[in-house]
């Protein structure tokens, strides 16, 4: 399943970075994929951030469907924080 969080992102699991139904962060002009961990720019306007701060900046800008939220979810719950170093 692909879901758009904008325009230029999608959260997908048909991508070929994608296994056992575990979302990826996809850059919908390139292609790439991103875990969670990966650092990302998001827009030409926004600094560098990890994948999992990324999406969770684009979900609060719109309403999401059962689907699209369990997906959000989903990804979300691959990054585990660690203790403080």
């Amino acid at each position: 399943m692909d879901y758009h969080l904008s325009p230029s992102w999608k959260l997908s699991t048909e991508h070929a970075a994608s296994s056992y139904g575990i979302p990826v962060l996809v850059n919908c002009q390139t292609g790439e994929a991103f875990g969670p961990g990966d650092i990302v720019k998001a827009y030409p306007s926004h600094g560098f951030a990890p994948a999992a701060d990324v999406v969770r900046r684009l979900a609060k800008t719109a309403h999401h469907d059962e689907e699209g939220a369990r997906l959000i979810s989903r990804f979300l719950a691959q990054r585990q924080e660690g203790p403080p170093v």
